[in-house]
């Protein structure tokens, strides 16, 4: 299904979130700048859908540490986003006339930059978020959208059995129509979610707010006051969205959901032909891989040299295994050195950060992984047990020194 010409879409990409939930890996940047399969980054996911989608207005709204995403974003070329009329814009935070500090939430973020939105006049304004692990055609949606002449479109999805569905907005419906919805219920009632994805019909959403902040406090989250008052004055509709979802916002979820593309039939390719994750990360020279080295199951970024044994897990750019040190079940960031005889088991090492000689980190069984933050240096023959976190030291500096 297409969208028709006359249909002027806005496609908003909320970026701006601490991503509190993943501790040491956030510290000192947004989490959409995030690296996911060794040389992407989270937002690539949401600009590559947006792109491949054919919306060619896309905006990026930022809060939260955006300087290593500002530099990542190139002013929207690796997306074809760059455009002398309208094409790619970020959207920082401001200090306005009428709202001091900063968003409390997304919905707040959608009131305090609405001058920007209705002076683009869109007729859909389509709202994603940068921190889920998805292949999206909008297009879909968007035309289900018109179709049901919904005043907001809810996209949703199925979770699996067994999945904690407490974090998300838990979506009750009588067919298309979305009748009640919970946020962050403590029981939740069904396995079918809000996807952070959501089509609004302009002027209803402009009127909701306005009602909101009228009536005093903090807007939030989505789920918090905007979605539950247009059930009550406006036509709410879901469209199922039946493809791969992962959230990747807690540290299980974030080392499970890259490894779980290392699979010979991933739920996912970064690399489809048909639909390509776009990127705007740094060209570097071909991996190197050591006669010494014994790979299973891995993912090896460019400029990467292994010397060592590394079994289902995803070495970035530029990283350095070191003969005798061995990786499994884990992610490593760009420029990380694993040293001589080191073991990294269920853990996420960031950028830069040195594990010394004969560290152990992590167990291959464990629940909860390790994470070493960036620049972080692991003395020789230190041991880090599951669920530990090592702060960063001078996060704020990778944006100038990742490349």
């Amino acid at each position: 299904m297409a969208v028709t010409p006359r249909s002027r879409v806005l496609c908003l990409v909320l970026a701006g979130g601490r991503g509190s939930r993943l501790g040491a890996l956030t510290t000192g940047r947004a989490k959409p700048s995030l690296p996911v399969g060794g040389h992407y980054r989270l937002i690539d996911i949401s600009l590559s859908n947006a792109a491949h989608s054919g919306l060619s207005d896309v905006w990026v709204l930022q809060q939260y540490e955006p300087h290593l995403l500002n530099e990542h974003l190139a002013g929207g070329r690796p997306w074809d986003l760059d455009r002398t009329r309208g094409g790619f814009r970020t959207l920082p935070p401001f200090e306005g006339h009428d709202r001091d500090g900063f968003a409390s939430g997304n919905a707040d973020a959608l009131a305090r930059n609405w001058p920007l939105i209705d002076a683009f006049d869109p007729d859909i304004l389509l709202v994603c978020s940068a921190d889920h692990l998805e292949r999206h055609d909008f297009r879909n949606a968007i035309a289900a959208h018109q179709d049901s002449d919904a005043d907001v479109t809810v996209i949703t999805t199925e979770l699996p059995r067994g999945t904690d569905c407490s974090r998300y907005l838990v979506v009750q419906g009588d067919g298309h129509r979305v009748r009640e919805v919970d946020y962050k219920p403590e029981r939740p009632r069904g396995r079918l979610i809000g996807t952070e994805v959501f089509l609004y019909r302009p002027h209803r959403l402009a009127e909701t707010l306005r009602d909101l902040r009228e009536e005093g406090g903090d807007l939030g989250d989505y789920g918090d006051r905007l979605i539950p008052r247009m059930l009550e004055t406006s036509t709410v509709t879901e469209h199922r969205h039946e493809g791969h979802w992962r959230d990747l916002g807690t540290p299980e979820a974030y080392l499970d959901g890259q490894l779980e593309l290392l699979r010979p039939r991933p739920p996912l390719r970064l690399d489809d032909p048909d639909w390509p994750m776009l990127t705007s990360m740094p060209v570097r020279g071909p991996a190197r891989i050591d006669r010494s080295a014994d790979l299973d199951q891995a993912w090896i970024s460019p400029g990467a040299h292994v010397a060592g044994t590394v079994v289902h897990s995803i070495i970035g750019p530029g990283v350095t295994v070191e003969r005798g040190a061995t990786v499994r079940h884990s992610v490593v960031m760009a420029d990380a050195v694993i040293r001589r005889d080191a073991t990294v088991a269920r853990a996420v090492v960031a950028e830069q950060a040195i594990i010394g000689s004969r560290a152990t980190i992590g167990a291959p069984q464990a629940r909860r992984p390790v994470l070493v933050g960036a620049r972080r240096r692991v003395a020789a023959g230190r041991s880090l047990t599951a669920g530990e976190q090592l702060e960063p030291n001078s996060p704020r500096d990778l944006w100038s020194s990742v490349r």
